[in-house]
């Protein structure tokens, strides 16, 4: 237990891994806002930069098992029609991640806080982008970059790639294994971006490790207990929850 205690002190831990059940808990049911959750949930009390170092093995891992769930073959054909979004998510990821060190605490708590409240207001309130097909390759591009940059810095570029496919009117069904493809390839670039950055690193990757237990008892709770409640009731409390904690953040960061 030294290992996590000269990290975090026993209660800050407990704190984390409930919250990471709650954020697994949360994709298993509906799908979404893993990283959201942890986020601002975890940053209520711990350091922004040590909650980014926190998600990652928890994304990888949770990611990866939406990929294996969605088969290979529907993964082939998702970066075949995906390629430019990918590739470009994916290098601004590593970019990113570079810079996450040199921000001040108090300015990294309004990156985390900004994303979560204006993505999640976004969905709350069903607008939906509308790109044309000749818009398609210069949109691709724009999206990536955006998705990406917010990924190596936030450690989220799941609700910005939720409007990239929405914009595309691409099927439900499809979404489901493109969205496996771009978050499995996502987490693996934020891993080796902050392997890189320092922010992974002896000290912190036992937390990240840690919370992988928590994340995925939470996904195959949301799996098993997912239906038996109302899903857009809870998808929209969820989000305004989500809400009041990024703004949380957002205070942190303008008021110290």
């Amino acid at each position: 237990m030294s290992l996590f205690t000269d990290i975090l002190p026993l209660g800050l831990i407990l704190f984390a891994c409930g919250v990471t059940l709650l954020g697994g808990f949360v994709k298993g049911a509906v799908g979404f806002a893993m990283p959201l959750i942890m986020i601002s949930g975890m940053g209520i009390l711990i350091d922004p930069k040590l909650v980014v170092a926190g998600i990652i093995f928890p994304i990888v891992v949770s990611n990866g098992w939406q990929v294996l769930h969605a088969g290979l073959g529907q993964a082939r054909e998702a970066v075949r029609d995906h390629w430019r979004y990918v590739l470009v998510v994916c290098v601004m990821i590593l970019i990113s991640a570079q810079f996450l060190t040199l921000i001040p605490t108090r300015v990294m708590f309004i990156i985390l806080g900004v994303p979560v409240v204006v993505l999640c207001a976004i969905q709350l309130l069903g607008w939906r982008p509308r790109i044309s097909a000749q818009r398609r390759r210069v949109f691709e591009w724009g999206a990536g970059f955006a998705a990406g940059t917010l990924g190596g810095l936030a450690g989220t570029w799941g609700p910005p790639t939720v409007l990239y496919l929405l914009a595309l009117d691409t099927p439900r069904a499809r979404q489901m294994a493109v969205q496996g493809v771009i978050y499995g390839a996502g987490s693996v670039m934020l891993l080796l971006g902050h392997l890189q950055s320092g922010v992974m690193n002896a000290r912190t990757w036992p937390l990240s490790a840690l919370l992988v237990l928590p994340a995925l008892v939470g996904m195959w709770l949301g799996f098993k207990l997912g239906d038996r409640f109302d899903q857009n009731r809870f998808r929209r409390m969820t989000l305004l929850v989500l809400i009041v904690a990024g703004a949380n953040l957002i205070r942190r960061g303008v008021m110290g």
